[in-house]
């Protein structure tokens, strides 16, 4: 026989921590719906979340380099993935919901703009004073309204526990603004490892789209980055010499293990040091209880200022990267022109929430290169970044 969503939930409360967030105490969703019968609350959201058509466009979306540069590069996708699989790696070790923590990883870009932070720059800065732009939120607005799916209600309509971790998913990258609805101190411990899976999961992959594309060297990084030196030390002790696509994957490997072991001894201490007997207890703390150690936060931000320095602002990176969000600027001031170019279902959108936020949804649901192929049909020349 199959095992049902109770059996499930009975695991749950047989193997999880006493703080982890349960699947079985769901807060619910806004709209009810009967109970899935084989899979928990939280398995439903997670296969909501990779059937919805925000998901699939993240394949088309910028990481660091111009989605279509080269074939082996990051794309929002292929990140979202990676971070996935870190948070149920993390949650796994600490007896935390799997579930949870990877639902909320899969969607936490799932409102993500076009060619990256750079993109969700100019659409903030062109929605001042009219309600702003952050993608944290719009990914909020994307599982809540923006989806059309279901017969009964608009959204994915996910439940209360992954709206919160998309609600309060705060990153060196990411400061999302307080959200009436999610007002406890913080979130679940699920919503935080998938907050530091995120920055796991940038580090190690922009390190290796960087290696790959020759903007960074494994000469440089073993000079200026000790997390990388250190790494690469214990890669070459252990495996000797190796062909150089192995020994950077190796290496990398290593950093991404490092990581996650300081993450979870660390929490793990947070934890036990903070008494918490129940996921509502967690959300009374002050501050996080998933957190790098101080010494690995250090190298971390020495890790991001390099990256910072020699790959983000590299002008290979940085000024296609210019060249593309300017377009986003000129699409913005088109559609507000020309509303009737925002599609119908954007269009639908303008009486509720205004021509702004209409069109600013309209832009941020663009994949990179629809974006190029509509400026190339609105403006009549061939787009090249």
């Amino acid at each position: 026989m199959p095992r049902t969503r109770l059996e499930l939930e009975n695991f749950e409360r047989q193997f999880l921590a006493p703080y982890a967030q349960f699947s079985g105490d769901t807060r619910g969703r806004k709209y009810n719906e009967p109970p899935p019968v084989w899979r928990t609350q939280y398995q439903r959201d997670r296969d909501r979340v990779i059937h919805s058509r925000a998901f699939r466009r993240l394949e088309y979306k910028t990481q660091v380099f111009l989605n279509g540069t080269g074939d082996h590069l990051r794309t929002r996708l292929t990140h979202t993935m990676e971070v996935a699989a870190i948070s149920r790696n993390i949650a796994s070790a600490l007896k935390l919901n799997s579930d949870l923590a990877e639902t909320i990883a899969l969607a936490h870009d799932l409102g993500h703009s076009p060619f990256g932070h750079k993109g969700e720059t100019v659409l903030a800065r062109l929605m001042k004073g009219k309600g702003g732009f952050e993608h944290n939120q719009h990914s909020l607005r994307i599982v809540e309204e923006l989806e059309q799916k279901y017969p009964n209600f608009s959204g994915l309509n996910l439940s209360w526990e992954v709206r919160e971790g998309l609600a309060k998913h705060h990153t060196a990258y990411d400061h999302p603004g307080r959200r009436k609805g999610f007002d406890a101190k913080n979130s679940s411990l699920e919503a935080q490892i998938a907050n530091l899976a995120d920055e796991i999961t940038y580090y190690s992959h922009d390190l290796d789209d960087g290696l790959d594309s020759g903007l960074l060297s494994e000469k440089e990084l073993a000079k200026n980055v000790r997390v990388w030196a250190h790494a690469a030390k214990l890669v070459k002790k252990e495996y000797g010499k190796l062909p150089d696509e192995s020994r950077r994957y190796f290496t990398i490997r290593t950093i991404i293990d490092m990581q996650i072991r300081d993450v979870v001894e660390t929490s793990e201490r947070l934890i036990e040091k903070a008494g918490v007997k129940s996921a509502d207890d967690v959300r009374l703390c002050a501050k996080p209880l998933v957190q790098h150690s101080a010494e690995r936060a250090k190298l971390n931000l020495e890790l991001r200022h390099y990256l910072y320095k020699n790959l983000y602002y590299n002008p290979v990176v940085h000024q296609p990267n210019l060249r593309a969000v300017k377009l986003l600027g000129q699409l913005f001031k088109y559609f507000m022109a020309h509303p009737k170019e925002i599609g119908e279902s954007s269009r639908k959108r303008i009486k509720k929430v205004g021509l702004h936020r209409a069109v600013c949804d309209h832009i941020a649901g663009m994949t990179d290169r629809y974006v190029m192929l509509e400026c190339e049909r609105l403006f009549g020349k061939s787009i090249k970044l």
